[in-house]
């Protein structure tokens, strides 16, 4: 089982919106790619020149490992199934001359087999999450080079971006994800990103899509510190026992 996986340095690509671009965006863009991977299997991301991805990915993408027996503190050691891979493009007057792409991490030659098995080409590239950044761009009017709807806000620049992301994949049938029906050559069945992903079964309407109530995270009790409790709680409904020493009362104030 093999993945691969286009990262862009677009400052709001998932969701992730910030007003710099350094580490730590890319630690916070590449925690939600381990939410959705798996560590056993095979991984393949690929980025872009950007000095800060490759460090990021590696902090992301690793967990703990006791490398002996008994006592001891146990080392971060990254995926064994990740492969990093780099696409770099030189341009001149603004003009593409050449397109160098290399590892950054893991094998070549596995690399490439999960990028083949993905259908995301035949060599290292960012084409589809570019194309998909264009996508977005056009969708979202903040996000154009020249506009005059700038953001004021960062959450309203985020809450678009996931507005934009959720109606791309439910309510959108995409042309590439066609598939023909068996049996019948002339019909294909279509699909939206959601559907191809067994998410659902159905177009969804803009409606649908805002009309939708998501289901709370479970409770999960909160760890208790100290030593446990030996003696049952109070009982709320009952008086409060008085404490400390009982109020002196002067003589003075008893008659005979």
């Amino acid at each position: 089982m093999g993945l691969a996986l286009m990262v862009s340095t677009r400052l709001w690509l998932g969701g992730v919106v910030s007003r710099t671009r350094d580490s730590s965006l890319a630690d916070r863009l590449l925690q939600q790619v381990r939410a959705c991977s798996q560590a056993a299997c095979a991984l393949l991301i690929c980025t872009d020149g950007w000095a800060a991805y490759p460090n990021s990915i590696r902090r992301a993408l690793r967990d703990k490992f006791k490398r002996t027996a008994g006592r001891g503190r146990a080392s971060l050691q990254v995926w064994p199934g990740l492969h990093i891979g780099t696409v770099i493009k030189q341009t001149v007057n603004k003009h593409l001359t050449g397109v160098l792409r290399q590892m950054s991490h893991g094998s070549i030659v596995q690399a490439m087999r999960l990028l083949q098995r993905s259908g995301g080409g035949h060599v290292l590239n960012t084409s589809y999450i570019e194309r998909f950044n264009g996508t977005v761009r056009e969708r979202l009017a903040t996000l154009t080079r020249k506009c005059r709807h700038a953001a004021q806000r960062l959450q309203a620049l985020e809450t678009g971006m996931y507005l934009i992301g959720s109606t791309y994949n439910f309510c959108c049938f995409h042309q590439a994800l066609n598939k023909r029906v068996a049996g019948e050559v002339h019909t294909l069945l279509r699909q939206t990103p959601a559907m191809a992903s067994g998410l659902t079964d159905h177009l969804w309407s803009i409606s649908e899509l805002l009309r939708y109530k998501v289901a709370p995270a479970p409770w999960v009790e909160p760890k208790r510190r100290g030593r446990p409790r030996s003696k049952p709680l109070p009982d709320p409904n009952m008086p409060k026992r008085p404490r400390g020493r009982p109020r002196k009362i002067s003589l003075s104030t008893f008659t005979v």
